[in-house]
């Protein structure tokens, strides 16, 4: 169930993040119109994030030892960056957003606001990433045995043929 939802949520996150983003900028009209499309779709993927990522870490009962704790340690990871995108960066980019009443790119390169929303822009992308690699890390993990429990399935097998 784990790898499912997991799988689930990461296919969702990159097609946000390598189709879903990437078209609206290029075929929409204006910059604004792409930011507010996205601006929609990323909230979803970051909310479903924490969700899944909690339910993952309630229904991971897998081996115990190492492999669970860098399990659990990365679906915490998955939150807290799901979260922090979602519920700090996100609300201060729309503080941002506001302040500028029109379109960012309008602003000159200087502009404190244009750097702020920049820097925001950054820092949303490196919490989805982050997000990313840590359900792609439990998804391995999950799905490679541990090496305790590999040689326990092998040790019958060659004490047979011997």
């Amino acid at each position: 169930v784990v790898s499912i939802l997991l799988s689930a949520w990461l296919g969702a996150a990159v097609l946000a993040a390598t189709v879903v983003a990437p078209a609206a900028f290029a075929v929409l009209p204006s910059r604004a119109l792409a930011g507010a499309l996205v601006g929609r779709v990323l909230p979803v993927v970051f909310i479903a994030g924490v969700v899944v990522a909690l339910a993952s870490l309630w229904l991971d009962s897998g081996d115990s030892g190492r492999a669970i704790r860098v399990r659990r340690v990365m679906l915490v990871v998955a939150a807290v960056s799901c979260a922090a995108a979602q519920f700090v960066v996100g609300p201060r980019i729309e503080r941002v957003r506001e302040e500028i009443a029109g379109a960012v790119e309008g602003l000159p390169p200087g502009d404190p606001r244009r750097i702020a929303f920049g820097r925001l822009h950054a820092a949303s992308v490196a919490w989805l990433g982050l997000a990313m690699v840590a359900a792609a890390t439990t998804l391995i993990l999950v799905s490679v045995p541990a090496r305790g429990a590999a040689r326990r399935v092998a040790e019958p097998l060659v004490s047979a043929h011997s």
